[in-house]
């Protein structure tokens, strides 16, 4: 429909030849008409497709050019004027309307310029009682006038709603949002029930609140007071979204309101909350566990409409953020495996004000909206904006207006609403629901309200906003607002509000009792049902062998097959040559690395498992050497050889360039699919540090807090070959340090074979850990880092690797080593034909194989040395970690000194030291004396 049908013909035309001139000599229109057309796009924003063609440049056949017929001001009515003075007006409404709202409950709002008096459009009060046809833009109903019209754009836009959304590019979504807020001028029309509905949360958030107060003064508990109106926000969400088909809701939040939402959203009894405060133990003594407002929940409920909603509160560590990562990953394996259809699971990340615009990991993950291998079909995100993060006032919080300004790199709407009108709350979630189920698009909620004590129940908060506080010590919670509200409008009675307050109460009451009787607490494992068949591990269960081995024949087979490019389509020839090069490989029974971990997926798939990989440039492989996907010449049409092996899932994702949000993306992945391989590979293991956070509060630690599994994969391109401080090390020494318990596994394979059975193994065991490999560069294509297939098909993971080639009764000098450096050490072995020296590789290196390495020790009883050797400057590789668990034999150590850097830049420098250490080893005489570190 024509935006402007309110125009007759007559004055249709002059606008449209007005708009002409515009277009041809922007300088010669009026400046309040030359900002009013860059204002408006007539072809994208105000005409459908349908209408496109009526907005062309009108016929000029039969008139002069337009340069000859120039309009004039004084051509065009008054009136007419008028009318486009007041569109000028609504727009100014939908674009900075937000900037003069209500939605600050405690504060007076900032000051913008210019307002939106009317004078600043070229309009008086002279104009209120004038009738405007425009006003039918707005969803009025028929021409209104000025005072009428405005009255009906503050209702919209300028009340406890502010709405962003005019940033959008998409037609149709800004078209969607306009529609959406004019009923009933954004306010909510609610029932009796529903309101009766959320003063009942409202109640229970306060209440609860109010009671943990009194019974555990000074404890931590990061209240939600201020915020309450979350609660009901949370359940009208969760019921929105079942009616619109949303199966299972997965939630990621930090410590703030927590435990009002495991209470009051999740079920998990006040009893086993009060418990907790009193800080007993936990039943299963090998697990630490965790502070309570870090711990996690799964539940099926029953939404306010009837329907069964599985919900997940993600646990979480302190690092604010961190969590919304998992919640995607999580979200996107359920996609994958279970639902099928993004529009079936939810994910909701509830953020802090202060952390949603200071973390960067925001940024990331806001990032990952529409990417084909981490999209989730939509985000909802919550605000629970306190105003003050930590002691830190808003305005030196961040630069931007608000701290939902992310929401404009994603084009996302976003809703800014005063947290004590739970109506109106309720309402832009209910918008959030359904934006997302429409589009697949993120949504943001701005929850305005404040923090009513300090950062913890402990803290002064007068010492830094002694102002702010004195305006929340005599501000009402949002349940004494809205209860007047309800009582005023004959909603409820006063004796029906006592009578659901002292219900709630004395319920509490009788939890507090019986907290007194339980003796440990338990944990509500995360998850659970979706780890029913993966017990957690008993101790010692990595040290049993599993049998990792595959036919000889169909793996030969399976060989050919993955490696033999489709005839029919046309590769550049160096591709064309890698994978001919391949089959020469298989044939002549000698497979390099990366045909070893394409056997070791592609055997895995036939046995009917799903694999994903992720991370920055996986496909090809940062080394040139996996080629996972590759392209046709002409088209560049993506061929994937280990999706054409079998009926299995096989997904290989280059992603964006982040570690911390994306492993933390794959971390969440696994821990939602545990028959699933899920890897993750650094483009150089030096970048992993990029993702510490991930790895420090979950990878190693989940297990004990919070008795969670997960079996990710993270592949860390590890070796120093001369390409400086920044390309050497993916700090093996910083996953020793953090192993402990069997919380992992860490590896540094040296053969194709081994690497094959490593993966493998990951699958096979019946409980998962994470795994962390150490993977080559130049040993990528090594002359002797090849495996026959008779190695893949026999056998299992050789956690040791020792010297076949050695006579343990010659044998003076037993080296232990680990990854690259072995084929150095062997080189030298070799050029001296050396016989008294046994190479002795750790392929595993945590959990250590105890028993192999006593059997090691027996075997060489003749050694008069025994030494570790590594590529590593002394202070960093597995030294340490080798010198605490050998401490009582005697081993020395042999490596770079110790350094502040990795590696030195210079390749000579390198060459230098990595000789150095060589030649040390072998008592050369062109090696500098070193005295070696004794246990």
């Amino acid at each position: 429909m024509d935006k402007f049908s309110f125009l007759n013909a007559a004055h249709s035309q002059l606008i449209e030849d007005l708009y002409q001139q515009y277009l041809k000599y922007p300088d010669s229109v009026e400046p309040s008409w030359k900002a009013f057309f860059q204002g408006f796009d007539f072809a994208l924003e105000n005409y459908s497709e349908d209408d496109s063609e009526n907005i062309s440049a009108p016929s000029m056949q039969n008139s002069a050019p337009v340069s000859n017929q120039i309009i004039s001001k004084a051509q065009i009515p008054d009136d007419i004027q008028k009318e486009f003075k007041v569109l000028n007006l609504i727009e100014a409404y939908r674009q900075r309307g937000h900037l003069f709202t209500n939605t600050n409950p405690v504060r007076e709002r900032r000051h913008y310029e210019p307002t939106l008096d009317i004078e600043n459009f070229g309009l008086s009060s002279s104009d209120l009682n004038t009738k405007f046809n425009s006003a039918t833009e707005t969803g009025m109903g028929a021409a209104a006038t000025l005072q009428e019209l405005i009255i009906h754009l503050e209702k919209i836009y300028c009340e406890s709603i502010g709405t962003e959304y005019m940033h959008i590019n998409n037609v149709a979504e800004k078209k969607f949002i306009r529609e959406w807020i004019t009923v009933n001028e954004n306010h909510p029309k609610l029932s009796v029930p529903e309101k009766t509905e959320i003063l009942e949360k409202l109640n229970q958030a306060v209440a609860f609140e109010n009671y943990l107060h009194t019974k555990f003064v000074g404890q931590k508990r990061f209240s939600l007071e201020g915020g309450e109106s979350l609660i009901p926000a949370l359940d009208q969400l969760i019921t929105r979204s079942s009616q619109l088909g949303v199966d299972e809701v997965v939630l990621g939040m930090a410590h703030r309101g927590r435990l009002s939402v495991l209470t009051n959203i999740f079920g998990k009894s006040y009893k086993q909350i009060f418990s907790e405060f009193e800080g007993k133990e936990f039943e299963e003594d090998v697990f630490s566990g965790d502070v309570k407002y870090h711990l996690g929940s799964s539940k099926i409920i029953k939404a306010e409409s009837g329907e069964e909603v599985i919900i997940n509160l993600t646990p979480n560590p302190s690092h604010l953020e961190t969590v919304a990562a998992l919640v995607e990953g999580i979200c996107r394996a359920k996609v994958d495996h279970k639902y099928k259809d993004y529009k079936k699971v939810l994910p909701i990340v509830i953020h802090g004000d202060g952390a949603l615009a200071g973390q960067g990991i925001v940024y990331e993950i806001a990032q990952m909206m529409t990417l084909e291998g981490y999209k989730t079909g939509g985000t909802i995100h919550i605000v629970v904006n306190n105003q003050v993060s930590f002691t830190t006032n808003y305005i030196d919080a961040r630069s931007s207006v608000y701290c939902t300004d992310i929401a404009k790199v994603t084009e996302s709407p976003v809703m800014h609403v005063n947290a004590d009108d739970v109506e109106a709350v309720v309402h832009a979630i209910r918008f959030a629901a359904d934006f997302r189920s429409e589009f697949g698009k993120d949504v943001y909620i701005d929850l305005l309200g404040y923090r009513k004590y300090g950062h913890n129940e402990g803290d002064e908060p007068r010492f830094t906003q002694p102002n702010l506080y004195k305006s929340i010590s005599k501000h009402p919670n949002p349940r004494e607002i809205y209860k007047a509200e309800l009582i005023k409008e004959g909603v409820v009675s006063d004796e029906v509000l006592k009578e659901m307050e002292s219900k709630f109460k004395k319920l509490l009451d009788e939890d507090y009792d019986a907290s007194k009787e339980i003796e440990k607490n338990t944990m509500n494992i995360f998850m659970s049902d979706d780890w029913i068949d993966f017990p957690l591990s008993p101790k010692d269960a990595m040290q049993i062998p599993v049998n990792t081995g595959f036919n000889l024949d169909e793996l030969k087979k399976l060989a050919i097959k993955m490696t033999t490019l489709p005839a029919d389509k046309k590769f550049i020839s160096k591709i064309t040559r890698l994978f001919d090069n391949r089959l020469k490989m298989i044939e002549a029974n000698s497979l390099d690395w990366a045909l070893g971990e394409w056997l070791a997926y592609a055997t895995l798939l036939v046995e009917g498992n799903d694999i994903r990989i992720s991370g920055e440039d996986v496909e090809r492989g940062t080394f040139s050497h996996r080629h996972a996907v590759v392209k046709t010449e002409d088209t560049e049409e993506e061929y994937i050889p280990l999706r054409h092996i079998s009926e299995s899932r096989f997904d290989i994702y280059n992603s964006h360039l982040s570690e911390y949000g994306v492993l933390g993306f794959d971390y969440g992945y696994a821990m939602a699919s545990p028959q699933t391989l899920t890897v993750w590979e650094a483009q150089f293991g030096d970048f992993v540090n990029g993702a510490q956070i991930i790895i420090d509060q979950y990878l190693v630690a989940a297990e004990e807090k919070w008795k969670i599994q997960n079996g990710l994969v993270m592949l860390l391109p590890h070796g120093f070959e001369g390409q400086g401080a920044e390309h050497s090390s993916a700090r093996l020494e910083r996953f020793l340090t953090l192993a402990a318990n069997e919380n992992m596994t860490v590896a540094n394979a040296t053969t194709p074979a081994n690497y094959f059975h490593l993966l493998r193994r990951q699958l096979k065991w019946n409980f998962r850990k994470p795994l962390i490999v150490m993977t080559p560069k130049s040993l990528l294509r090594h002359p002797k880092v090849v495996s026959p297939l008779e190695d893949f098909a026999n056998g299992q993971f050789q956690p040791i690797i020792d010297d076949a080639a050695a006579n343990a009764d010659k044998i003076e000098k037993l080296v232990f080593c680990s990854g690259k450096i072995y084929y150095e050490l062997l080189a030298k072995k070799e050029e001296l034909n050396c016989d008294t020296i046994a190479l002795v590789r750790f392929e595993q290196l945590y959990p250590l194989q105890n028993d192999k390495i006593e059997e090691i020790f027996a075997k060489y009883k003749n050694r008069k040395e025994l030494l570790w050797v590594q590529e590593e400057p002394e202070n960093m590789g597995a030294w340490t970690f080798i010198l605490r668990n050998f401490r009582d034999t005697g081993i020395q150590v042999i490596a770079a000194v110790a350094s502040g850097t990795p590696a030195p830049g210079s390749h000579k420098m390198f060459e230098k030291n990595q000789n150095n250490v060589i030649n040390r080893v072998f008592d050369r005489d062109d090696a500098p004396v070193k005295r070696p570190v004794t246990a």
